[in-house]
């Protein structure tokens, strides 16, 4: 027996809006498309291909997020492969990507760096930097480099097993991370898919801010003259992250904006003292 896909795409979107799904109709087109693959998006279903699409339905319905299904989620100019092992990459975060690559930079560090989306991205748009990436986590790392081989840009960067900058040697012109910033009194009340992701990528069980006071207290050891450190936060905590970079020295403190106009990052310069 055959499917129209038309009527199988209308069922699934259904029931993922009953669901609570908040893009259903998005949702059930990504699940019908890795259920056909290659073929035509006309192409009638099978009844195996049917049982397939009910089966991602139901994980999409019980919240697990569209990316762990389909195993991959754009970001910048790539499609990254995600996993249950890291944070899912997200719009925001290109606004860290967009800041950092406003000035040249030769050799970056990227703390913290999950799927590898931030310094894959930064890779791949500076063809002669090259890059080290650092988590805690040996199954993130494995991650990472898979999408930098995907992306091309495997060649030109290392990676090390590291609590921040615990086992980080040398200096660098740009250290970029996306730490964990949301409070654990916040978590509570994050959306369902969340409770997917490493809960250590999210939060650091306290007040969110433990992450910057350590990479901002130790990133002035690891950065060239003139180097920069970027960070995205949350969107309540510029004022924070700011104090911070200014306490540990750094210059030109200044926070950016996502597109939807929240401050999303922080941004400082490393000037000796005999620089400034």
């Amino acid at each position: 027996m055959t499917h129209d896909p038309k009527d199988a795409l209308q069922h699934a979107r259904r029931q993922l809006e009953v669901a609570g799904s908040p893009s259903a109709a998005r949702d059930a087109s990504a699940l019908l498309d890795k259920v056909q693959g290659n073929a035509p998006s006309w192409s009638v279903l099978s009844d195996d291909q049917m049982a397939e699409l009910q089966r991602l339905v139901a994980r999409r319905a019980r919240r697990e997020p569209i990316s762990h299904i389909t195993g991959k989620r754009a970001f910048w100019m790539h499609d990254f492969a995600v996993s249950p092992d890291v944070l899912d990459p997200r719009p925001d975060t290109e606004t860290l990507v967009e800041a950092a690559l406003s000035r040249p930079f030769d050799n970056v560090l990227d703390l913290g760096t999950g799927s590898g989306c931030i310094l894959v991205s930064l890779l791949h748009e500076r063809p002669d930097a090259q890059g080290l990436g650092t988590d805690i986590s040996d199954a993130a790392l494995n991650v990472a480099r898979g999408n930098a081989q995907t992306a091309g840009v495997a060649d030109r960067v290392a990676w090390a097993l590291s609590d921040w900058f615990a086992d980080v040697r040398g200096t660098y012109d740009l250290i970029v991370s996306n730490p964990p910033y949301i409070a654990k009194s916040e978590m509570a009340a994050l959306a369902p898919e969340l409770g997917f992701e490493p809960r250590s990528a999210l939060t650091d069980e306290a007040d969110g801010l433990s992450a910057y006071r350590v990479i901002a207290a130790q990133a002035p050891g690891h950065l060239e003259p003139e180097g920069r450190l970027m960070v995205e936060i949350g969107p309540t905590q510029a004022a924070a992250v700011s104090r911070l970079f200014i306490a540990a020295g750094l210059s030109d403190v200044t926070t950016f904006p996502d597109l939807d106009g929240r401050d999303r990052v922080v941004s400082g310069v490393f000037l000796p003292q005999n620089d400034r």
